[in-house]
């Protein structure tokens, strides 16, 4: 099926994204890995999956749309030195993803892609509800219990 021209440009720049997401928590979970912090090193490399499988909607249904999948771009990495740093810089880019998601939702529903939407609305979901908002809370322990009590917890 060919589809739209810009929604398949729309989903390479999503790709993107994703992308950039996998390979800065990747690096994130060996860092974390490195200094002993398992807890941090088994949730953020559980979201390596989580954005590997995102990124394999988007390629998928560029394929479907009968478009070429770019998995040469990216974004450039923002690796922390510390662990908040490291929060707050994975944290930003799944804010940027949503940004970027909800810009494409809305171009979908204007060509009436409304299956490339639905795909979008469950990554939308996710992002939010699960990326985004846990990471939201581990900046909230830091700020109420301090970092030394936080990297504790994350032993």
């Amino acid at each position: 099926m060919q589809g739209d021209k810009q929604v398949i440009a729309h989903l390479n720049d999503l790709l993107a994204g994703e992308l950039t997401a996998i390979d800065q928590y990747f690096i994130h979970s060996r860092m974390y890995q490195n200094w002993g912090f398992s807890k941090l090193y088994e949730r953020i490399n559980h979201e390596v999956q989580d954005e590997t499988s995102h990124a394999d909607a988007l390629i998928k249904r560029i394929l479907f749309l009968e478009g070429t999948p770019d998995l040469s771009q990216r974004e450039p990495l923002a690796v922390g030195a510390s662990v908040p740093e490291m929060l707050k810089n994975d944290l930003a880019v799944e804010y940027k993803v949503v940004m970027a998601l909800r810009k494409v939702i809305a171009y979908c529903e204007s060509v009436r892609d409304y299956q490339t939407r639905e795909i979008l609305t469950v990554l939308l979901d996710d992002t939010e509800e699960d990326h985004a908002h846990w990471l939201e809370k581990q900046l909230g322990l830091i700020e109420t219990v301090g970092l030394e009590n936080y990297l504790q917890s994350q032993i």
